[in-house]
């Protein structure tokens, strides 16, 4: 494995320390939450390896959630989404074998494959096109050898979505091809008005992977789960997963169960949040003159850019927002993008720092316009 640092990671909020942001719109996940927040209670708890596969209550309710006839026993429950991808790369990918993935995207959906030794061909997703999968492009692209096809939806960092009809086609693509479909869905309970089924649960030839990181604002718990209805894929990825960490924390997968035993109670409140922010940000874009955006229809992040008539000093904008006005957002050198794209996290930040943050990015790019 030729293991690199991805950007994404050097320069994430964690790593340049909470404090020095004053307005952090980094973040691509629901406000951090307490376990007070998610109604949880741990007294009592005995801290003792658990279910290798996951504690049965929570893949009983996590099946129960994507539907379909999905049962326990399609649920493999992870340290995080991202170590579901990891787990999945590494058993499906080995040097050479090809697959084909979306850019921009979450970058353990590119780096990880290219850590392997993979041939890995990109589908170029852009700001013209709606950030939209083009169906046509994607079929050139797979080969007979194809491993799988890597698709985030609702998509990080643009907040776009498919429709059902496109995943439909997406489907019907991969099985009529023999291939798989690796559906990276971390934002569905997010997505505007009704969230898409879970791809797993359409056909044996889909990979479903989520977390409790985004929609819940937990993702210091660490609990992520893969989903899929091939019991011989499944128990694979349960061989990996018990020679990389045998197990999940107790005390993790606790938190994880309780918190969804009561998500009735706390995702309306949730989702009310994200829409609220959701109408700040739309309401700021109305305004704007130096930027645009493809506007979200799912999760709590947006990509927009400074618009690319203008000519604005890129390094300057940064230079403002950043050191002057203490201000961050994702630079599109995290998504293989030019970094005069941005992803703007919107569900995070308080209300205050959100407008605070959008009237600084305002700031800061009017003051890198060309004189």
């Amino acid at each position: 494995m030729r293991y690199t640092r991805m950007p994404i990671e050097i320069e994430s909020p964690e790593q340049m320390g909470y404090g020095n942001l004053a307005c952090n719109l980094t973040e691509s996940s629901y406000a951090d939450a307490t376990l007070d927040d998610v109604h949880v209670d741990l007294a009592g708890l005995v801290v003792a390896y658990t279910d290798h596969l996951g504690h049965p209550e929570l893949r009983e309710l996590l099946a129960g959630d994507a539907g379909g006839g999905m049962t326990a026993a399609d649920v493999l429950v992870v340290a995080g989404a991202a170590a579901g991808l990891f787990i999945i790369a590494t058993t499906l990918l080995e040097a050479g074998d090809h697959l084909v993935v979306v850019r921009p995207n979450y970058a353990t959906n590119l780096e990880t494959p290219r850590a392997i030794g993979a041939d890995v061909d990109v589908l170029d997703l852009t700001f013209e096109d709606g950030w939209r999968v083009d169906l046509d492009r994607l079929a050139a692209l797979i080969r007979p050898e194809t491993a799988y096809v890597s698709l985030t939806c609702p998509h990080n960092p643009t907040g776009t979505m498919m429709s059902r009809a496109e995943l439909d086609a997406v489907i019907e693509l991969v099985e009529a091809r023999g291939t798989r479909l690796l559906f990276d869905e971390t934002y569905r309970e997010m997505s505007f008005p009704e969230p898409l089924p879970v791809a797993a649960s359409l056909s044996d030839r889909a990979i479903s992977v989520s977390s409790m990181s985004k929609t819940f604002g937990l993702p210091g718990i660490r609990v992520g789960w893969v989903l899929t209805r091939d019991p011989e894929l499944q128990e694979r990825f349960l061989a990996a997963k018990e020679q990389i960490f045998i197990c999940n924390s107790i005390v993790d997968e606790e938190i994880a169960l309780q918190a969804l035993r009561h998500r009735a109670r706390t995702l309306p409140t949730i989702r009310a949040t994200i829409e609220s922010r959701l109408a700040i940000v739309t309401e700021w874009f109305a305004g704007q003159d130096d930027l645009e955006w493809v506007a979200p229809t799912g999760g709590v992040v947006c990509f927009p850019r400074l618009r690319p008539e203008l000519g604005h000093d890129v390094d300057r904008f940064y230079a403002v927002l950043n050191d002057e006005l203490g201000t961050f957002v994702g630079p599109g050198h995290w998504f293989e993008q030019p970094r005069s794209s941005m992803r703007i996290g919107f569900g995070w930040p308080p209300e205050a720092e959100l407008r605070q943050g959008l009237a600084n990015i305002t700031t800061a790019a009017r003051a890198a316009r060309p004189s």
